[in-house]
């Protein structure tokens, strides 16, 4: 995705840096100024969430898997001037990083790509500071299960709610199915217990939830936008850290 130089790994445009908190904080969830604030970029490589964060005045770790996307993080420090740092690892393990470290976790959709959230939300409790906000979006678990061609009743369902198997890829790939699922991805169903419920084992508090918008009236049948009109593609999450238990948890390795 990074070769190809894919949309999701583009770095933010001059006008979207020119006023970046209106473009990462739409719901108004940061409260005004991340200036100063120590954030987490999650599983977030490519050059585009570092540097509307760095660009807001925020002290900007970026997370990724992917050396490729990190290094377009490392370009556009670079060329800008941003102090930043970069660490390659699973979201799964930050053992490379402090307790209770940051005052803002922002995690865009990976969660989708392991088996299971609870140990990545048990790394993300470790590293926010007690009062600290984790902001994450993941797929809906409705729309792994369904299909992407509309019948006369909508889209069905495809896929059980209850696996543990990752969810088949799409028959074909369609535009709106390429928009949902990326080619030759592993992905994985969480289910509403385990990212509501699993957050708050973990030691958050849910504070708000919004389905960002991508419906359409009169959309195309089967386009992206038809399909969100049924069934919302993403779910955001503001979420935020209690108890001092951060300070005191030891840090997870994975051999």
């Amino acid at each position: 995705m990074a070769d190809a130089g894919n949309p999701l790994c583009r770095p933010a445009t001059e006008e979207e840096l020119s006023r970046p908190l209106s473009v990462v904080d739409q719901a108004g969830w940061l409260g005004g100024s991340i200036a100063g604030k120590r954030v987490l970029c999650l599983a977030a490589g490519g050059g585009r969430q570092s540097s509307l964060y760095a660009a807001a005045g925020a002290e900007v770790t970026v997370v990724d898997l992917s050396g490729a996307m990190l290094e377009l993080d490392r370009q556009v420090a670079a060329q800008r001037g941003y102090r930043m740092r970069v660490l390659q690892t699973t979201m799964e393990d930050l053992s490379g990083l402090n307790n209770a470290e940051f005052d803002i976790v922002i995690h865009p959709v990976s969660t989708c790509y392991v088996p299971s959230v609870t140990p990545v939300f048990a790394e993300v409790a470790r590293v926010t500071r007690p009062g600290g906000l984790y902001i994450s979006q993941h797929k809906q678990p409705i729309s792994l299960q369904a299909g992407y061609q509309r019948s006369a009743d909508g889209y069905p369902i495809r896929h059980a709610y209850y696996r543990d198997a990752p969810v088949p890829p799409p028959a074909v790939m369609s535009p709106s199915a390429s928009r949902l699922r990326e080619q030759g991805a592993v992905e994985f169903l969480h289910r509403w217990e385990d990212l509501i419920g699993g957050l708050c084992r973990s030691g958050f508090v849910i504070e708000d939830l919004i389905e960002p918008l991508h419906a359409k009236a009169n959309a195309v049948a089967n386009s992206f936008a038809d399909r969100a009109t049924y069934i919302p593609p993403y779910v955001r999450i503001k979420a935020r850290r209690i108890g001092d238990a951060a300070a005191e948890r030891p840090a997870i390795v994975i051999a």
